[in-house]
């Protein structure tokens, strides 16, 4: 029955082609149709039927659709954009800071070097004179890396990790000619004090200054047993 039914209907497309005639369509239409009602309701129930009503509906669906994309692009557009500038913000302050960090690190180095001769029996007041030379150096060279992380506010942590490492060298630094000065540890707000990060949107983190007080204890430790 089914097969009769696709036949006549294929019969009559094809005939329509042929003869684009309204009149001529209808009048073969009708044993199709005809064949159509007189199927099971069984049969009737399980083919698809889709009303010129339902076919307007998913065309206008579908266009909207299209129109809906159309409109979104452009705000999508402008969202990666946003994006794209804001890496190209962060690259380039990320940057500057890496220039500030490798200041402070040659400044560490000098220091370092000073408080090496330590080893050589020199005496402390001059060992401590040349290291404490580049103590106003770091002190600038922080108060300018404050600068650069303040243009990206609530931002510290996120750039933290360039600065990490060399601060707690730094810290280091700074307990263990506090300690051949006075005998005594560096306590966290003296660190801060003598570096100028005292203010509380860019301060010596915690972490840091403990980290450092930790290289400082073994380098004191190593000293006394030598003396």
């Amino acid at each position: 029955m089914k097969s009769a039914f696709r036949n006549a209907t294929h019969f009559t497309l094809s005939s329509y082609l042929l003869n684009p005639n309204p009149s001529i369509l209808f009048l073969r239409l009708v044993p199709a149709i005809s064949a159509f009602s007189s199927l099971p309701s069984s049969v009737s129930k399980n083919l698809p039927f889709r009303s010129p009503l339902t076919a307007t509906l998913s065309s206008t669906s579908m266009a909207s659709g299209d129109s809906n994309a159309m409109q979104t692009s452009p705000s999508l557009e402008q969202q990666f954009e946003k994006f794209r500038v804001q890496l190209e913000d962060s690259g380039s302050l990320r940057e500057r800071i890496r220039a500030v960090v490798l200041e402070i690190e040659l400044a560490t180095g000098l220091m370092q070097a000073s408080l090496l001769l330590v080893h050589q029996s020199k005496p402390i007041p001059e060992v401590l004179e040349k290291a404490k030379a580049q103590i106003n150096v770091l002190k600038d060279l922080y108060n300018k890396l404050a600068e650069v992380v303040r243009e990206c506010p609530g931002q510290y942590y996120r750039f933290h990790g360039d600065w990490r490492g060399e601060t707690q060298m730094v810290v280091s630094l700074l307990a263990f000619m506090h300690w051949l000065e006075t005998g005594t540890l560096l306590m966290h707000t003296e660190a801060e004090e003598m570096l100028g990060l005292n203010n509380s949107d860019f301060g010596l983190d915690v972490e840091d200054y403990l980290v450092g007080k930790s290289y400082d204890l073994l380098t004191s430790k190593k000293i006394q047993d030598m003396w």
